[in-house]
């Protein structure tokens, strides 16, 4: 992927909305675009797991997981089926672990922090419903760009 947030900011002024500068990153690729689809869970990650196995299609998974820093959401078993099945990038409010590994991946993974901890396993959560965190609601279906300095989201996707 070429595109930089920063010259789609200036391009598209008015029309994308930016995150507030929270997220580190941490997969493989610094740099990822894709539709939306959404999970809204908090320490448990058991939608996580379902969502990624289903297929990607270069999807960005965005998964708000109330900013929560007591346990992880995602971590390398998830982040391999993410790439294994196509998806572009996951985005959590929320810790991930095993970010060495998950370094290694060819897939984008932005998250708050580390946390050696799992989470609960209840199932608990919804999907493809529009979250709000930093600043910025993420509408499935609408469009999310990532990379180096930072994350911004549009209704449709960018020229």
């Amino acid at each position: 992927m070429t595109f930089q947030t920063t010259d789609l900011c200036d391009a598209n002024e008015g029309k994308v909305r930016v995150v507030a500068p929270m997220f580190r990153s941490f997969g493989g690729k610094t740099r990822f675009a894709g539709p939306i689809s959404t999970l809204k869970v908090f320490e448990d990650n058991s939608l996580v797991r379902s969502a990624l196995e289903t297929a990607g299609a270069g999807r960005v998974l965005v998964v708000d997981g109330g900013g929560s820093m007591r346990c992880a959401m995602v971590g390398d078993q998830l982040a391999a089926l993410g790439v294994k099945n196509g998806w572009a990038g996951i985005v959590v409010y929320g810790c991930i672990r095993d970010s060495g590994p998950i370094a290694g991946m060819d897939i984008g993974v932005f998250a708050l922090g580390t946390h050696p901890q799992k989470s609960v396993k209840k199932g608990a959560g919804d999907q493809d419903i529009p979250v709000t965190f930093g600043g910025v609601t993420f509408v499935p279906g609408h469009w999310l760009y990532a990379d180096e300095d930072g994350v911004i989201v549009a209704d449709a996707p960018l020229v």
